[in-house]
């Protein structure tokens, strides 16, 4: 699988969890780019702590049309 299918299976997953349960797409995001092993792997450890923060305030206010947002945003 390459990164831009690996993407679109990633946001696909993540995507399945709203608007019922914004924190789990968040988790379900970090999780599946995480586990991207291509040498053009644009998501560290790093990037994936600093963006994440973002999605994760939005599950927190249970900003669901944001979360999506937030997932459809990655590229």
């Amino acid at each position: 699988m390459n990164r831009v299918q690996h993407l679109a299976w990633a946001k696909k997953r993540a995507l399945e969890y709203l608007p019922g349960d914004p924190g789990q797409a968040v988790a379900s995001m970090l999780s599946d780019l995480r586990k991207y092993e291509g040498e053009d792997n644009p998501w560290d450890g790093d990037f994936l702590m600093f963006i994440g923060t973002d999605g994760i305030q939005k599950a927190q206010r249970d900003d669901v049309a944001g979360v999506r947002s937030w997932i459809n945003g990655f590229n």
